[in-house]
């Protein structure tokens, strides 16, 4: 998922440079997500066990908006062969 470039701490965002890919002029994306396997530079842990994101606080605006169990969330469980979630309370199906 990509994100403008200005979410980055060089243009007065948060999330940390070295962790971004520029997409095209206006969009960047965590380094590592659009690789043939995606797995997000700051993603901690084990996928289908536990993980966490390592700059949480940080985050863009992209993972802000993904929310257990929506549609994003069940592309991405499918990358790994995880069976879908059920949609939390209060999410917004895409």
């Amino acid at each position: 998922m990509s994100f403008y470039w200005a979410e980055a701490d060089d243009g007065g965002g948060t999330v940390p440079v070295a962790l971004t890919e520029r997409r095209d002029a206006f969009h960047r994306c965590m380094r590592g997500t659009w690789s043939a396997t995606p797995r997000c530079i700051a993603l901690q842990g084990e996928v289908g066990r536990q993980v966490g994101c390592s700059i949480y606080p940080l985050r863009s605006s992209a993972c802000r908006d993904l929310h257990e169990g929506s549609p994003q969330c069940h592309r991405a469980r499918q990358c790994w062969a995880l069976p879908p979630l059920a949609m939390a309370a209060g999410s917004q199906a895409a």
